[in-house]
This record gives C-alpha cells, structure tokens and sequence, in this order.
C-alpha cells in the first residue's frame, strides 16, 4: 500500500462555456511569458532595449511550435500514421508532443530572421534568453502532468505519481515522476547559466551553450528512465542520442568560442544608448548654461560695486 505518492489531475481539460481550457496549453503559455520576461530583464542589463526580446520573440516562438511539433511527428510517426490511426491528429498539440530538439533548433531560425531584422546579434541575444528557455521547460514540463504521459518506471517512492487513464496503453499505478524530476533540473540549469555568466561574464552564445550542455545532461538519464514507446538505436532510445550528440556540440562550441572570441560583446543592440548619450549631453549643456549665467551675474554685480565705489569718492 502506497502511504503517498503524486496524484494525477483527474482531467486535464476545464471548458468555459464552449471555451476548452487545456492544462498543457497554459503551461506552455505561461513558460514563454516568463522566458521573454526574465530575456527581457537580462537584455537590458547588457544594454539592449526594452521591448527588444519580445519583438524577436514573435518570431521564435511560432517557429520553436512548428519545430517541437515537427519532431516529434516525425520521430514517433507511427502515432499518426500507422493503421487505425488519424493523421489529423498530428496537428492536435493541444494533445501533447513537442521535441525541444526541434523547438530549440527551428526556434533559432525565428530568431535569427528577428535579430537579422533589428541588426542584432544572434549569440548575444542568445545568451540573454537562454535562463528563461530553461525556466519555460520547467514549467512546460507540468503540461505532461496534465496529460498524464512521460513519466518513468514502476516505483513506490513516497513522491511516486499515480498514472488512474488507461488511454493508449496506459496501466494505471505508480511511476517514477520524470516530468518533476526534469522539471526540476531545468530550474537548476537556469541558476546555473545566470551564476556562470555573472561569475565569468559569458559572451558571445556560451551562455546558451552552457544552457544546452546542463540540459543534456539531465535530459539523457531522465529519458533512460522513461517507459513510453521511442525508437531504439543500439539499445539505447533516439533521445539519449540526441542528447549525447547535442551536448558534445555544445562543449565544442564552449571551447572554441572562449579561445577565438573570448569576453562579452561591448555592444549588444546598435544605437540603444544613443538616447541616453543624448540626455547626458543635453545636461551638460544645461550645467554650462547655468555655469555661465552665474559668471555674468557675479561680473555684474562687481561692475555696480565698482560704480558705487566710485561715486562715494
């Protein structure tokens, strides 16, 4: 008998009137607000402006969609396109399914086409975000508690979560929580790249770099522990694959960046401190307007004293 463990919402749908209100929708909803709200803070901070990262946002993030879903689709077809399956449900996202491999990689095309358009830096843009993507994965995560999907092996861990749908081959129980678990290290990612980047002021994308490396890590024992249906390559399932492979690019790119561009960019966004320029100027313009009008008053006020002098004597 289990003395505790991690319920499962009973549904994860609520309906507004003829409104559904889906769980893993507002988990991803609200994961991007807080990306583009802390991208925002550290932009600024690197002396970009406001607004900026949400501008190029607009462009990151429906293709990020397009790009989780994508792989997802494509990795696990079979889901839609084997017999007895609708290939309409491969655009149901509201369902669950999204591949960050795919996320990261087409969400970076939107941000390039963005920061192309502002004439910003693409590594340095990414480097703000990069703490926010990793807390919008935390949050992200709790879509699939909603669903009921994702989760690990048979355990009675006290912090167990109970699986009660017997949808899709589902067997109700308890399991090894991997969507906590993978919420959890995404939260330790992201203090890590804001204490790395502030310790060793990271620069030209290795803070992202960093960010995808931690996240690697953590993503290819949690997915070992996953039983849900994936693809295999010698033994091993597509993911941890990718995760392997994506995280010795990342190393690669920390090590090569460091040694050819090492520091931080001096400029992040061109002509975002010309209005601040402006007004030091103009207060230095009005310090010397004042400076000079008090010289003319005390010239003026010598000249009377010269003058009264004068017609005492």
């Amino acid at each position: 008998m289990e003395l505790a463990f991690i319920p499962s919402p009973s549904r994860g749908v609520l309906y507004l009137g003829p409104i559904p209100l889906r769980g893993y929708a507002f988990c991803i909803i609200i994961g991007v607000f807080v990306a583009v709200w802390l991208g925002n803070k550290r932009w600024i901070a690197r002396g970009g402006r406001a607004g900026t990262v949400a501008d190029i946002a607009v462009w990151a993030v429906p293709f990020g969609l397009v790009g989780g879903r994508l792989y997802h689709v494509i990795t696990d077809y079979e889901l839609y396109f084997s017999e007895g399956r609708d290939w309409v449900d491969a655009f149901k996202i509201w369902e669950g399914g999204l591949g960050i491999w795919g996320a990261i990689a087409l969400g970076a095309v939107g941000a390039w086409i963005g920061c192309r358009r502002r004439g910003i830096p693409l590594p340095a843009y990414a480097d703000a975000i990069a703490p926010g993507i990793a807390f919008a994965q935390a949050i992200g995560r709790w879509g699939n508690w909603f669903n009921q999907e994702l989760y690990g092996k048979p355990t009675d861990l006290p912090w167990a979560l109970e699986i009660t749908s017997s949808a899709d081959g589902r067997v109700p129980g308890t399991y090894h929580p991997t969507f906590l678990y993978e919420s959890l290290w995404c939260i330790g990612v992201a203090f890590l790249v804001i204490w790395a980047d502030r310790r060793f002021r990271l620069g030209h994308g290795r803070a992202f770099a960093l960010y995808v490396a931690a996240y690697c890590t953590g993503r290819a024992w949690i997915e070992y522990m996953r039983v849900d249906d994936a693809h295999h390559i010698l033994g091993l399932r597509l993911n941890v694959w990718t995760a392997m492979f994506v995280f010795l690019l990342a190393v690669i790119y920390l090590v090569l960046s460091s040694k050819k561009r090492p520091g931080r960019e001096a400029v992040v966004e061109p002509g975002a401190s010309d209005g601040d320029d402006e007004s030091v100027g103009e207060g230095k313009e009005d310090e010397s307007e004042g400076e000079g009008k008090e010289a003319d008053e005390s010239k003026a006020d010598e000249a009377n004293d010269e003058a009264g002098s004068a017609k005492k004597t």
